[in-house]
């Protein structure tokens, strides 16, 4: 297998041992097809990243690292991509660690091997729980700046934040639902992909502070733990319509639009209002195909220029830290939903 890169960095961006990667290499027997498809994958990443990093000027190796469904993270990377072209000539190189699902621990192990394998800086979508607080820490005494993305880790020494106002995101969530539903009333279907990540809490509070004091008529269900998957979240869904009968209307905060709107399908019941979050692909389609009303939307292009500017800062000891400001939230529909980047 063909390529131009050392064995550790090629098993570092696979997630594999040097030895495992090694017998894949060499062509060795007792290599699984899926463990090959991941060195190959590895490979090509690295490639690409390479071919992006090209120009003169200092080069900023940084690493992205997220739990969250795989439509976000390709938004994500698209944005990153597209930004990284804007800093010539002094070029970033991404580094790409995504999971749909991690659990708390293999995270502070990735972030540790970060760590210690070194980076100039390390964007970070992560659960807010202690032992994640802990190893950003690490990551900051090591002189590696951290900037959390879309969801925060206000009590860390993560060194800025790059994302939109949350609580300003579920509070006018609020308002678009209580102004359709009006005088009807009915009960809105919360859904957030886990409790554990600061920003879909953020939103839920915006969400429910508004609804309590201006919209009183209308109820809340919450599902939670479905982490943005289709499968998990729609078995959720349908439980909570099952449940209840007066459902009528969709806040989702974690994903996982498609398996809710088929669980309502499935139930024979009808989605007055359907606010969801984010124009990734799934998004997009059912925005335009009128199976989702409004799409709460912040330029991931803005949040990926933030980042960007924060970890530069920190590396080139500029006298000030810049301090990213939010990026806005637009109300997207179906007549004006912007172009695909």
């Amino acid at each position: 297998m063909a390529h131009l890169f050392l064995v550790k960095d090629i098993a570092f961006q696979a997630g594999l041992s040097t030895a495992t990667v090694d017998r894949v290499l060499n062509g060795r027997p007792g290599v699984r097809r899926q463990t090959e498809m991941r060195v190959k994958a590895a490979i090509a990443e690295l490639e690409k990243q390479q071919a992006g990093a090209m120009g003169s000027g200092r080069m900023l190796a940084i690493d992205i690292v997220m739990e969250t469904p795989q439509r976000f993270s390709d938004a994500v990377r698209a944005a990153f991509e597209a930004e990284m072209a804007t800093f010539l000539p002094g070029v970033f190189r991404c580094r790409f660690h995504f999971a749909e699902v991690m659990k708390p621990a293999e995270l502070v192990q990735l972030l540790d091997r970060i760590r210690l394998r070194g980076t100039h800086g390390i964007v970070l979508k992560a659960a807010d729980v202690a032992e994640v607080a802990a190893a950003v820490a690490r990551a900051d005494a090591a002189g590696i700046p951290v900037v959390t993305l879309v969801t925060d880790l206000p009590n860390s020494a993560r060194i800025a934040y790059a994302g939109a106002d949350n609580r300003a995101a579920g509070e006018t969530a609020a308002y678009l639902i209580g102004e359709f539903l009006g005088s009807d009333g009915g009960k809105v279907l919360v859904t957030l992909s886990s409790g554990r990540f600061r920003g879909e809490e953020e939103r839920e509070i915006g969400f429910r502070r508004v609804i309590r004091a201006r919209y009183p008529d209308i109820g809340i269900t919450e599902i939670s733990e479905g982490h943005g998957t289709d499968a998990a979240t729609g078995t959720l869904a349908a439980a909570a319509l099952a449940a209840d009968s007066v459902i009528n209307a969709v806040y989702s905060i974690g994903g996982g639009n498609r398996a809710v709107l088929a669980a309502f399908d499935a139930a024979k019941r009808p989605v007055r209002v359907f606010v969801a979050h984010d124009l990734d692909a799934d998004n997009r389609a059912l925005l335009a195909a009128r199976r989702i009303g409004f799409v709460l939307h912040h330029d991931l292009r803005t949040d990926a220029r933030s980042a960007f500017r924060a970890i530069m800062s920190r590396a080139t000891a500029l006298p000030r830290a810049v301090t990213p400001s939010l990026s806005s939230v637009e109300i997207v529909t179906p007549y004006n939903m912007p172009a695909a980047d």
